[in-house]
């Protein structure tokens, strides 16, 4: 038998306390039997039931464990690749503060929600930029994120394809992913400044790589605040941004992923993280493990037993 707890001096201080007290509590009865000129022999059967019923919830207490129970350990790796959209529109404010913003403290949220993946961080932007390659080091990530603003592009466009074109390469270029899930998250508001061809989608589906669209923003959009002024176009007049929806909902279609859209609280990222959990990869190590379960429930149960026992039953002390 194994215990889950260790016998401390908190048990030993409650035992040496019932000892004391019953023992002081016995000594009396049998010094008023004596005066009373009778036996006392009664009180003896009840020590033994209430001791009984104490050590049997100690025992519970220590968790004891014994039996065996067999199941499969599988483990299973997860490299994520995570793209953030670095234009200009994503310095709109209709995710407070901005979407950028938002974006970056939700992702340093799930690096805390999935501790043992390993991610790795591209920025999209006319030339995407590898900012980190796969690690689980999540605190250098941490690091990274922190530093990202949009003016990486200085033409505050972007291009989406050729980010999610990088991260495919980099997964698949890299040898320690082949037994891993592997996946793509793309966070951005679907503005996009050029067209993802078929051919890089199939490619996703090819390789199994599925590509999750994280929707930022909103329908309503917002204005882009530049300085004390806001981003006009040619015409003088300001510009507003809207999200995307249809576009990043085709990506995740056509690649077989999913699109899920940003809260203002953040909520998503629990269910973005429930998507990468789930998703089915080759289990790197499999081995059945035999493990000993707690039966504390026995013995409280036989205590609640005695207890209920001590309740009904009454024992005539003196016999006089």
């Amino acid at each position: 038998m194994n215990w889950l707890y260790p016998l401390t001096s908190t048990e030993f201080f409650f035992i040496g306390i019932f000892i004391a007290l019953y023992s002081l509590y016995v000594w009396r009865t049998f010094r008023l039997a004596r005066q009373l000129n009778t036996a006392a022999w009664g009180v003896v059967p009840k020590f033994f039931l209430r001791g009984s019923y104490l050590t049997l919830l100690i025992i519970a207490l220590l968790g004891p464990s014994f039996g065996e129970a067999e199941g499969d350990l599988v483990t299973t790796s997860h490299d994520t690749f995570l793209l953030v959209d670095v234009s200009r529109s994503m310095d709109a404010g209709d995710i407070v503060p901005t979407r950028l913003e938002r974006t970056k403290y939700d992702i340093q949220q799930l690096c805390d929600t999935l501790p043992a993946d390993r991610f790795g961080l591209i920025l999209a932007a006319p030339e995407s930029i590898l900012l980190s390659p796969l690690t689980a080091d999540h605190d250098a990530l941490k690091q990274f994120i922190r530093e990202v603003h949009t003016s990486i592009s200085p033409t505050g466009e972007t291009d989406l394809c050729n980010a999610i074109a990088m991260a495919r390469q980099k997964l698949v270029d890299d040898s320690s992913t082949h037994q891993s899930v592997r996946a793509i998250v793309l966070f951005s508001d679907g503005e996009n400044f050029s067209s993802c061809e078929q051919t890089e989608l199939a490619r996703l589906r090819s390789f199994g790589l599925p590509l999750i669209t994280v929707g930022v923003g909103t329908e309503a959009g917002a204005s882009i605040r530049k300085g004390n002024d806001f981003v006009r176009d040619d015409n003088d007049q300001i510009v507003s941004t809207r999200l995307n929806r249809p576009f990043l909902q085709e990506l995740a279609r056509d690649s077989r992923g999913q699109y899920i859209e940003a809260d203002a609280n953040g909520r998503y990222v629990n269910e973005l993280a429930t998507i990468l959990r789930l998703l089915k990869g080759r289990a790197i190590d499999q081995h059945r493990v035999a493990v000993s379960t707690n039966k504390y429930y026995y013995f409280l149960l036989a205590a609640l037993g005695l207890l209920a026992l001590d309740l009904i039953v009454t024992i005539r002390t003196f016999r006089l």
